[in-house]
């Protein structure tokens, strides 16, 4: 199945009942792993906004939801450059925290969120992905949770955009090289 996003064509990759069963299963380690903790849930905006309402659905334990928007992309390339527009209004100091994203690929963001969290003293610091671009990513820091590791292609859908269409589509598709 092919869609076209603006000025490209992309073809479906991962159905989106695979990937609200990948997350169901990270739900019940996540679950079993931070059982009694104080735990804070960090939704990475825009993205991350499918992937952490069936991820947090997953997780049965008391928790409190919280959105962080960082941006580091401009169409289909990253910038490089991360800014921090929406800012930490929640007390982590002593607590779990949980770092939600769609995709983890460069890494460059979630380098820049979590020494912004370090500073604020969490208990501990963990981080969840639905997708890892491991051939893309450039540094060393662990991904506590990750759903599926795929190849270094652009993605959309599931909350995924191409410059800002896209992250309605249910499934996830990736471009095509046709």
């Amino acid at each position: 199945m092919k869609r076209k996003i603006k000025d490209k064509d992309f073809e479906l990759y991962l159905k989106g009942d695979q990937l609200k069963s990948k997350l169901k299963d990270l739900g019940k380690e996540i679950t079993a792993d931070f059982l009694g903790e104080d735990l804070v849930v960090f939704g990475v905006l825009n993205g991350s906004f499918m992937v952490m309402a069936d991820l947090v659905r997953a997780i049965d334990l008391p928790l409190k939801c919280e959105f962080l928007r960082i941006s580091s992309y401009s169409g289909m390339e990253t910038t490089g450059k991360v800014q921090s527009v929406l800012g930490l209004t929640t007390d982590i100091t002593g607590k779990s925290v949980l770092i939600i994203e769609d995709i983890v690929d460069t890494g460059v963001s979630m380098d820049f969120l979590l020494k912004e969290l370090k500073k604020h003293h969490p208990k501990r610091l963990a981080i969840a992905t639905l997708l890892f671009k491991k051939d893309a990513f450039r540094f060393n820091y662990p991904l506590d949770y990750v759903g599926f590791e795929i190849p270094n292609k652009f993605v959309v859908g599931f909350g995924l955009d191409y410059d800002g269409f896209g992250r309605n589509l249910p499934d996830l598709y990736q471009l095509s090289l046709s």
